[in-house]
C-alpha cells in the first residue's frame, strides 16, 4: 500500500533549490506534501501531530538545503529529514496518544469506495501498525520506506545512514517478525513483502 504514486519534479529543481529559488521550494512542497504527511502519520498516528511534523520538516528542509550533498539522492535526503523530525517529535511527547485511523478509501473495479473492503483494510492496517510498533526503530523505518513509500535499497541506506547490506538485514528481520506477529493474529502479510 503506497502513500501516493511517484512524483515528477521539473528538471533542474535540485540546482534551483540550492540557488535559493523560492519558486523551486514551492514546487518541492507541492510535490512532497502528501508524502511528508503520510510518513509523519505512520509515526505519530495522529492528524495534528502529522501536520506538525510535516510542516516542521519542510521548515528544516528550507533552512538546511545548503547542507544537501550534490550527487546524493534528493528524495532520500528529504525522507531522512522527515524520519528524523518524526522520531524527535515522538520522543518529546509525554505519552503515546490515542490511535486515529488514517482516512483511506478502498475502491473496487466498478469505482465507488467499498465500505466492507475499507473496514477490512483499516483493520489490517491497524494490526500491521501495532506489529510495527513492536520491532526496532530502524527495522520499522526500513519497512515503511520500502513498502509504503517505494524507496529503493540505496535510498533507504542514505536515509538511515547505513550500508545497503544493513538495509537488507532490517527488511529481512522486519518481514519475518511482522509475518509471525500477524499470523498469530490470524492474518497474513502480503507476498508483496519478499523475504529479501
Amino acid at each position: 500500500m503506497k502513500i501516493n504514486p511517484d512524483i515528477d519534479l521539473s528538471p533542474g529543481l535540485e540546482a534551483r533549490l540550492l540557488a535559493g529559488d523560492p519558486e523551486a521550494f514551492r514546487e518541492l512542497v507541492e510535490a512532497y506534501k502528501r508524502k511528508f504527511y503520510g510518513l509523519a502519520f505512520q509515526y505519530t498516528r495522529n492528524h495534528a501531530d502529522a501536520e506538525d511534523v510535516s510542516q516542521t520538516a519542510f521548515i528544516k528542509v528550507f533552512r538546511s538545503i545548503g547542507t544537501f550533498r550534490k550527487g546524493s539522492s534528493l528524495n532520500a535526503w528529504l525522507y531522512r529529514v522527515v524520519v528524523n523530525t518524526a522520531i524527535d517529535h515522538i520522543r518529546k511527547r509525554p505519552f503515546f496518544p490515542q490511535e486515529y485511523p488514517r482516512p483511506e478509501a478502498v475502491e473496487t473495479s466498478s469505482g465507488p469506495p467499498d465500505p466492507a473492503r475499507a473496514a477490512e483494510a483499516a483493520l489490517l492496517r491497524k494490526k500491521l501498525d501495532a506489529a510495527l510498533d513492536r520491532i526496532s526503530e530502524r527495522e520499522r523505518t526500513a519497512f515503511i520506506l520500502r513498502f509504503d513509500h517505494g524507496l529503493n535499497l540505496r535510498e533507504i541506506a542514505e536515509v538511515l545512514d547505513v550500508s545497503v547490506g544493513s538495509v537488507k538485514s532490517y527488511l529481512f528481520r522486519s518481514g519475518r517478525k511482522l509475518r509471525r506477529e500477524l499470523s498469530e493474529a490470524g492474518l497474513r502479510l502480503s507476498e508483496e513483502v519478499p523475504h529479501v
